[in-house]
């Protein structure tokens, strides 16, 4: 027996460089194929309910409009795209859960159009939904090689809200900002300003000096679709726009690739 065909080996713990490695390769094979190089990820809770369905989640209820409004943004820009209003082909990206990420893979179907999935094997939820794009969605063991195609091909990131995972997220991504780790352009949002200003306070973080003013700048606040849409698409326009000459745009995944 081929050593790559025994399955006891392959789960062994012997053979983890060998999954992580699979968790690596496999997307960028897969994504190649499709010739999908860019990426607008969001992030945001899977406990948030479809507004519909908001009564049988009385603890967040009050946060149902996110869902709404993520579903609503990510038709929106992937109609943005169907309809050749970008010479790039920035895809929606989520991680395929309930909450939030579906919002983001309905908000898709919704535009007759496909989205980006990275889902994660965990205990308690659905490692995807019932809106994903089958062609294109992965399911991962490891978070941080989950993590790293997130990053990878983004060239923009909204963050609704959420808890711990959607809080790491932010934090991971945000370091590689401030440590020089991401070598590219990348818009930031975080959608509902008065969540996120009561559960971190950035500005103390200043205060106390643990972080600079300048690191306020790698994001920005913002409120309503309309807002979201318009920053993001003014960002992708004039960061990946058709103006640009190909050598900077080129291979700009540029998350520590030294």
């Amino acid at each position: 027996m081929r050593a790559y065909e025994d399955l006891d080996f392959m789960r062994s713990a012997d053979a983890r460089s060998l999954r992580v490695l699979a968790e690596l390769t496999e997307p960028q094979f897969r994504l190649r194929q499709h010739g999908i190089e860019d990426t607008i990820v969001f992030f945001g809770s899977a406990r948030i309910p479809a507004p519909d369905e908001a009564e049988q989640r009385p603890e967040t209820a009050a946060l149902a409009r996110y869902y709404a409004d993520a579903r609503e943004l990510s038709r929106r820009l992937t109609r943005w795209n169907l309809d050749g209003e970008t010479e790039r082909r920035f895809m929606v990206c989520s991680g395929g859960g309930p909450g939030i990420m579906e919002a983001v893979s309905r908000g898709a179907a919704d535009a007759e159009g496909e989205s980006v999935t990275f889902g994660i094997d965990i205990p308690h939820e659905p490692a995807l939904n019932p809106y994903v794009s089958a062609d294109l969605a992965f399911v991962f063991h490891y978070f941080f090689t989950r993590k790293f195609w997130f990053a990878y091909n983004a060239k923009a990131i909204i963050f609704f809200p959420g808890g711990f995972g959607t809080m790491d997220e932010m934090m991971e991504v945000m370091t590689l900002i401030q440590t020089g780790r991401v070598h590219k352009e990348l818009g930031i949002l975080l959608y509902g300003t008065d969540f996120w200003r009561s559960v971190i306070d950035f500005e103390a973080l200043v205060r106390h000096g643990v972080i600079s003013q300048a690191d306020l700048d790698c994001f920005e606040f913002v409120d309503d679709v309309d807002e979201a849409e318009a920053r993001l698409r003014t960002f992708l326009d004039e960061n990946y726009g058709p103006t640009l000459v190909e050598d900077q745009v080129s291979g700009a995944a540029g998350v520590g690739d030294d």
